[in-house]
């Protein structure tokens, strides 16, 4: 199982420091925090995208591409990019870049984001969120795999011999997520092209979030992709950590209590209690998500929230120390000893994607080699009861 951390990009008032970071500080923490969760031994850094205060990530591809020339081993992501409000031709242009500049160590989740007034920005309406993003994903594919397009659909200018540049890595475009947390349109779109999909449930209860996967699993097992539970899937997740229990109460209430993301609401404990955000010692983290497998079965991405709320950027890296070095080791082998031989450990590297394709290319000449001497024989046998 991967395990990684993303990013919602919050510009928040750190509340026991009694300052705000400007735009700039903000951008370059999040490169430090990249940098410090590849280093530490993580597997995903993911950024989210937002176009409205008081969020900074307005250009993931920047972000990551930069990222790209910086690490190492860590998987460049989002989280989300907006199907809806982007071009689908940019998204298809911009993620290929990303993919040839990585060295196809990225991918992507596409989502529908939840900012209303960002659709009408970009010259769109949120009433049609569904719509868009399944006429846009559609033609995102048919972008990535058709080396000449003409194409014709409800939201955006027709194609005429439109080829999009650069083409995917090796042939094979970048592995899609498709994120969602209460719309089973989304959850079917990805069952239905045998992508990931990843359920974002920081707000949710335990029941929500077994009931969206368990629907997205019976879908992609439904358009023949493989049984349920080899379907890939990822989970979010919120963390705030101490060596001590009370430590890590006592230290994260003033930044829970004020924060724009669930301040002013419910109690943290009763947040911790109805949502997967956990607040305490390591081994809570390790009991509470390590059982996560008992509700939506095995899955192959677990990210988690950990620079938001205004957290100061040397706690955020603590707690990646503390992710990366306590938490994460336990929480691979309780994944390992719990995943089914013949479901997939991860969700598929890009070399395993270009061996696939490799394999069914071969398998493709082969069937049609096998077609061509068939119809030679039969023309031979037509010949000689003609004769």
């Amino acid at each position: 199982m991967q395990f990684g951390i993303f990013s919602v990009s919050d510009v928040t008032r750190d509340p026991v420091a009694g300052r705000t970071p400007d735009d700039t500080e903000r951008v370059r923490a999040m490169l430090t925090i990249a940098r410090h969760a590849d280093e530490a031994g993580l597997d995903v850094f993911a950024t989210g995208e937002h176009h409205n205060p008081p969020f900074v990530a307005s250009s993931p591809t920047t972000m990551l591409g930069y990222l790209a020339g910086v690490t190492r081993n860590i998987t460049l992501s989002t989280a989300t990019t907006l199907i809806t409000t982007n071009d689908p031709v940019r998204i298809a242009e911009e993620y290929a870049m990303l993919q040839v500049v990585s060295d196809g160590r990225m991918d992507l989740m596409l989502g529908r984001g939840n900012t209303g007034p960002v659709y009408p920005w970009f010259g769109q309406d949120i009433r049609q969120g569904i719509p868009l993003a399944i006429e846009n994903y559609a033609l995102v594919r048919r972008l990535w795999t058709e080396d000449v397009v003409d194409w014709e659909g409800k939201f955006r200018t027709p194609l005429q011999g439109f080829t999009s540049t650069p083409r995917p890595l090796d042939g094979v475009p970048p592995f899609v997520w498709h994120g969602s947390i209460r719309s089973p349109e989304i959850a079917e779109q990805a069952a239905y092209y045998g992508d990931g999909f990843l359920h974002n449930n920081i707000f949710w209860p335990m029941s929500h979030t077994r009931q969206m996967v368990r629907f997205y699993r019976q879908r992609y097992e439904h358009h023949g992709h493989g049984r349920a539970d080899q379907a890939i899937v990822g989970l979010g997740g919120q963390v705030f950590v101490r060596k001590n229990a009370q430590d890590a109460r006592r230290e994260f209430r003033p930044y829970f209590d004020v924060a724009p993301v669930y301040g002013h609401g419910p109690s943290m404990e009763d947040f911790t209690r109805d949502t997967p955000l956990t607040v305490g010692s390591p081994q809570e983290v390790i009991d509470r998500y390590g059982a996560f497998i008992d509700d939506v079965g095995y899955y192959q991405r677990q990210l988690f929230l950990t620079d938001h709320a205004g957290l100061p950027l040397k706690t955020v890296l603590e707690q990646i120390d503390l992710l990366a070095g306590e938490i994460v080791p336990e929480l691979r082998r309780i994944a390992a000893a719990r995943r089914p031989a013949d479901v997939p450990e991860n969700p598929p590297t890009h070399a395993e994607r270009v061996a696939l394709a490799r394999a069914a290319a071969a398998d493709a000449a082969r069937d049609a080699s096998r077609e061509e001497t068939a119809q030679a024989e039969a023309a031979q046998e037509d010949e000689v009861t003609v004769r």
